[in-house]
């Protein structure tokens, strides 16, 4: 490290362009994509921004508001790249927000243990009422829209929460996916086929399954159900 003509570290150089929360939380992001929750400190953000303590604290509250605004910025991401307008076909637009929240979640594990969280974040009721809004078009009754949302919406943050689980399992275990699924499916071969005969019909299946193929296919049955289709 270069040093300054007294003997001492030289710092980093300071940012002379403007600080914004929006500059901050997008370089959040990219911290918690690299490095996940424990690499995001207040001290990692003052050096990937070359900026000071009290110039961040001038825009954030702390960690948590830092993890939340992250979080809030992909969920508007997912709201913003789906149309939930009146013109909108509502089974269509469901099975978007449903799948860009999943796709969401796939790409930034943290999401989902940030859902689990804190679940009813302001950019999440944003979620839920296009939830609602796209139900009710597709003529759920009235009496119904309420546990018909509250359903989508478990559906669709449970699937999101396990698929940050399974990528946090599998990061640690230091084995790749289809190693784990075929190593699962010899442990089921081996069960008791008179207590067991449904798990053990479904290990083909579990081998060679794709999670976002079976999320869209839950997503399918929860719709048609909703919609009384026969």
């Amino acid at each position: 490290m270069a040093k300054n003509p007294a003997g001492r570290p030289a710092r980093a150089p300071r940012r002379t362009s403007g600080l914004s929360r929006d500059l901050i939380i997008r370089t959040a992001i990219g911290i918690l994509d690299e490095g996940g929750e424990s690499a995001l400190t207040i001290r990692a953000l003052t050096i990937r921004l070359s900026t000071g303590y009290g110039a961040l604290y001038h825009h954030v509250a702390d960690r948590n508001d830092l993890l939340t605004g992250a979080t809030d910025e992909i969920i508007t991401g997912v709201l913003s790249g789906t149309a939930t307008d009146t013109d909108t076909d509502p089974r269509a637009a469901l099975r978007a927000l449903a799948l860009g929240l999943f796709d969401a979640v796939e790409a930034h594990p943290w999401v989902g243990r940030e859902l689990s969280r804190e679940p009813w974040r302001p950019a999440l009721l944003d979620f839920y009422e296009a939830v609602g809004r796209l139900l009710d078009a597709l003529a759920v009754p009235e009496d119904a829209l309420f546990d018909a949302a509250g359903t989508f919406m478990s559906f669709v943050l449970g699937a999101g929460a396990q698929s940050a689980a399974n990528a946090s399992h599998l990061a640690a275990a230091t084995t790749d996916r289809d190693t784990f699924l075929g190593a699962t499916a010899g442990r089921w071969s081996g069960l008791d086929p008179s207590k067991y005969p449904f798990v053990r019909a479904t290990v083909t299946r579990l081998r060679a399954h794709d999670d976002r193929e079976q999320f869209l296919a839950g997503v399918d049955i929860f719709l048609r159900g909703v919609a009384g289709d026969a």
